[in-house]
């Protein structure tokens, strides 16, 4: 079991960057491959970046390819993500995710919600015109 926790949100201007955090508890977090989700007012949590358990393998979803780049540091237990040029579209609650990867699995990556067991309580970013 992973508890999830997410920082680093927070008001910006459009063309700001915000670089969000998610801290894992446990010994195991190389373990689970990780994702970040998005949840804007009155929309559905949908998928913006994913990294494998091993880091070697990342995705995006189109609208922040090029933008947005997902890292994590194992010996740190986190994942983050680094968000430039924000534009007010990006506005939403972020959450992180993990789900457990086998070993065989290293490079797998997963983009969908029902995917993950994990979730964090989310961070929101806001981005003004």
């Amino acid at each position: 079991q992973v508890q999830l926790a997410e920082s680093g949100g927070g008001l910006v201007q459009t063309g700001g960057s915000l670089r969000l955090s998610c801290g894992a508890s446990g010994r195991t977090f190389s373990r689970y491959a990780m994702g970040w989700f998005r949840q804007a007012p009155g929309k559905e949590r949908d998928f913006v970046a994913a990294i494998s358990r091993n880091g070697g393998s990342t995705n995006y979803t189109d609208s922040v390819k090029g933008r947005f780049t997902i890292s994590r540091d194992n010996a740190k237990n986190t994942v983050y993500l680094q968000t430039n040029n924000l534009n007010p579209e990006d506005t939403a609650v972020y959450y992180c995710a993990a789900r457990e990867s086998p070993p065989y699995g290293g490079s797998w990556l997963y983009t969908l919600v029902s995917d993950y067991r994990y979730w964090g309580q989310g961070t929101q970013v806001t981005v003004s015109s």
